[in-house]
């Protein structure tokens, strides 16, 4: 069947733009109880990144490292505030999920996996073909 590969489909994060790394973790592991796994600096996506996990999803806390505070994170941030940035959800095949969605219709930023934080291979719609909501499409690397 066409939609079998998204049958196996869960959400592995939910991407969160903060503007200062350390309170976010603070709230997160000191307030909440959470623990972090490490935190990890993607510069050639401009940001610094930590997972902390949450149940069955991991919540990612996402800060500009640009010089200038201009990657997509601090662009997110200068026009909608801190919040939720981005939902992930986790597929077995980024490359076949990237064909099927433009078969199907949908705008895709990447038209190819790239390299994402904690070793994952990732792929984003465009929000305007998932209502205003920027998903981006994982899987671990391999």
């Amino acid at each position: 069947e066409e939609f079998e590969m998204f049958k196996t489909i869960c959400v592995d994060h939910v991407g969160i733009a903060c503007k200062d790394l350390d309170l976010s973790k603070k709230f997160y592991t000191e307030v909440l109880g959470l623990s972090c796994t490490g935190e990890e600096a993607v510069p050639e996506q401009g940001v610094k990144t930590v997972f902390i996990p949450c149940g069955e999803t991991l919540l990612e806390l996402l800060v500009d490292i640009t010089e200038n505070g201009d990657g997509p994170i601090g662009k997110y941030i200068a026009k909608n505030g801190q919040g939720i940035q981005h939902i992930a959800v986790r597929v077995d095949d980024v490359q076949a999920a990237i064909d099927t969605t433009i078969e199907k219709g949908a705008a895709m930023i990447d038209k190819a996996p790239r390299g994402g934080a904690e070793g994952l291979n990732i792929a984003f719609l465009h929000p305007k073909s998932t209502c205003s909501v920027l998903t981006e499409l994982c899987m671990p690397g391999k």
